[in-house]
């Protein structure tokens, strides 16, 4: 199908894609990569009357650290973060775990984070990873910039807290300390289809105590949800040894699971997975991410005391 007529606008600034995306007088799309809008608009399920291509504005396929932060720019592609070090430190562990599970190569090389961010797809990996982290999404419209926090932007499926005429153009993410092991973990019907339910989790250990988790879910509600119940349950807990073979229901990962799926999880059903099924996937994904996390952690604390060879 051929999509409705539109405009078709590609800007060299944001103030001139900010200027287009304000006219209160047309519907208007961002397009970055496009995965996602050209395939609605050919469906004829969204028609804008304007599309802004940002992909000539320089500067916004920034990539680096700032203030004890990831910036990711809004023309970052995921295929950015399959590349080895792209990212330091246990948050470049936790990017290269979930990109891997993202569509396949040709979609990761034009597809971007901030875009994922836009379309608010439940199933998305990286909503589930910034509601995990505490990202922070940068809105600029023609007024200025705001920063939302993930928690509040996200409001449904593709429903997000962004008003008409604002333009992600960065989305940051906090560096996780050294202390802090990650893991990332989804289950799907084939290869190339949405996650049925997919889990983010980071976990820090002092003193072999677990001092913080952060646990986001996707597909797991008609938003990504990040796992607080589960996640009070951690904290303070021994950390245990390395654990193999089945997570039992009593062992600490075990109860998180089941938390996160009876207490932080409002499942949608869907026609091959109804909403108990997607619990018990919750259950048991949430339980092998914390023990992906677990092991990297002790993984990293190996690594810092025996120092480098």
């Amino acid at each position: 199908m051929k999509p409705p007529v539109f405009d078709y606008v590609a800007p060299w600034s944001i103030p001139e894609a900010v200027d287009a995306l304000g006219d209160p007088s047309r519907s208007a799309a961002v397009i970055a990569g496009g995965q996602s809008l050209l395939l609605e608009m050919h469906l004829t399920r969204r028609a804008p009357d304007l599309v802004v291509d940002i992909n000539r504005i320089a500067g916004l396929d920034g990539l680096g650290v700032d203030g004890g932060a990831l910036r990711v720019g809004a023309l970052v592609r995921h295929a950015a973060f399959e590349a080895p070090h792209a990212v330091p430190g246990p948050l470049g562990a936790l990017f290269g775990q979930a990109v891997t599970n993202i569509a396949h190569p040709p979609i990761r090389a034009r597809g971007t984070l901030a875009g994922s961010l836009a379309w608010a797809h439940p199933a998305s990996e990286w909503c589930a990873v910034a509601v995990a982290l505490d990202a922070g999404v940068a809105l600029q419209d023609r007024d200025g910039v705001r920063e939302v926090a993930a928690r509040d932007y996200f409001l449904g499926p593709y429903r997000t807290a962004r008003r008409p005429g604002e333009l992600i153009t960065s989305v940051r993410f906090p560096l996780l300390g050294d202390d802090t092991g990650v893991g990332f973990i989804e289950h799907r019907r084939t290869h190339f289809s949405f996650a049925t339910v997919a889990v983010s989790a980071a976990l820090t250990v002092r003193d072999g105590v677990i001092s913080d988790a952060r646990i986001g879910l996707a597909n797991a509600a008609d938003r990504p949800v990040r796992a607080s119940a589960a996640e009070r349950s951690l904290i303070g807990a021994g950390a245990g040894e390395p654990l193999s073979g089945r997570i039992t229901d009593d062992h600490l990962f075990g109860r998180a699971g089941r938390i996160a799926a009876e207490q932080d999880a409002s499942p949608v059903a869907e026609p091959y997975a109804d909403a108990g099924y997607k619990r018990q996937v919750v259950a048991v994904l949430v339980g092998r991410a914390l023990r992906q996390a677990a092991t990297d952690q002790r993984a990293r604390a190996g690594h810092r005391t025996e120092g480098p060879r």
